[in-house]
Order: C-alpha cells, then structure tokens, then sequence
C-alpha cells in the first residue's frame, strides 16, 4: 500500500492561510490504514485548524469529508454538489490522489496535506515497512520474494557487497541485511542456483523513463464483456 505523514501544522496552516473556505477531504484507503488521512485524522486536523483559527480571532470555514478514494474518479465525482462551496481543499490522499481532485476540479486550488512516502506493508499496528520501489520489472521469483532493489541500502544486483556483520545491513546494523535473507530464503526453497546468473542493470525506463506510467485494460473499461 502507499504509505504518508501529515505535512507539520505550520506548514499546513501557511498554505491554506490566504482561503476563507477550506475543505480538509480525507481518503479512506492506504492513508486511513496507515493513520494519515483517514476519517478519524481528517476529523482531528480540520477540528485543531478550527480551534486555531479561533485562537486568532480569524473567520474561517473548515468544514471535513471523507471519501472512499480520492485517486478514483468515481469518489471524486460525488463531490461535484459541493464544491462551489469552497475556495480550496486540503486533501489528506496521496500524491496520486491529490492530482485526482485537481484534474477534476481544476477551478480548485487542491493543497496537499500529506507528504507521501512509499510503497510497503503493513508490519504490525503503527508499523509500516517499504518494500516495493515500483520499478516495472518485478524480479522478486529470482530473489526468494526479497526485492533487493528497495531491501538493500546499495540495490545490488548480483551478490551481496560482502560488509555486512552477522546477517546486519552494513550501512544501518539495525536493518538486516536483504542479501542474507535472499540467499537464506533461497538455500531454503532448494533455488541458490538462481544467483548463478548474472542480471543487468536494472531498465529504469520502465519505471518513469518515459515520464509518468499508464496501465490499460480494455477488458476493464466500461462497454466491454
């Protein structure tokens, strides 16, 4: 899932400083499950910047909405009954979902009040690890389901760099070192064999060499059996 982190209130309090109508709009999805940008911070942060703003003796309008997506248009669209009645909106999505709202609404000022992070898991409650980097061309079946690409603090490729101290990443000892844990994994399923080849460069153009991707399926879209 992607993961985020509330932007600090200062920052967020400048931002939104020169609008008399804000809409602080929560996501329902990856932000709520990371406690980011779900209802309940969407609720917390629109009542903090309220109780601010009375504090300073400013009169403001922050009214909060959660949908269930922010980065799918079908969400998006049930906003269009309201939106007339802001001068702009504090979205709690992902980057992703932030340009959502914005293409939709273009006549918005959409402030993001996330920053997002990554792509991870979740490891236990308020434990999110990354373990994806996105890169287009999955090779986790050659390395025992360790992507040494966002696991290893030097992504190498072919082999481990050989500094590591009792199966500890080399650059951070509390990490522990992916290239242990792909050749453990792999001595275990009986595949060490697949270290035996030699794996290129990794092809960044399929990750955002061409600028921003796409995915289109046409069995998908609307019209097709």
């Amino acid at each position: 899932m992607i993961t985020a982190e509330q932007k600090p209130m200062e920052e967020i309090r400048r931002m939104i400083a020169p609008y008399p109508r804000i809409l602080v709009l929560g996501c329902g999805s990856c932000v709520a499950e990371c406690a980011a940008g779900g209802e309940k911070e969407t609720a917390t942060l629109a009542s903090a910047l309220r109780m601010a703003a009375r504090m300073e003796d400013k009169d403001v309008q922050i009214d909060e909405k959660t949908i269930d997506r922010q980065c799918v248009t079908e969400f998006v669209i049930r906003l269009d009954d309201i939106m007339d009645q802001y001068d702009a909106v504090l979205s709690l999505g992902c980057g992703a979902g932030v340009q959502a709202v914005a293409d939709m609404y273009p006549e918005v000022p959409i402030i993001p009040g996330l920053n997002t992070e990554f792509l991870g898991e979740t490891k236990e409650q308020g434990y999110w690890a990354e373990t994806c980097v996105g890169c287009g061309d999955c090779m986790l079946y050659h390395f025992g389901g360790i992507c040494p690409l966002t696991r290893c603090a030097k992504q190498i490729l072919n082999g481990p760099c050989g500094g590591s101290v009792d199966g500890r990443c080399e650059v951070n000892p509390d990490t522990p070192c992916a290239w242990q844990m792909i050749i453990d994994r792999l001595t275990a399923f009986q595949a060490l064999d697949r270290l035996e080849a030699i794996y290129p460069p990794k092809d960044w153009s399929k990750k955002q060499g061409r600028g921003p991707r796409e995915i289109i399926r046409e069995d998908q879209q609307r019209g097709n059996p």
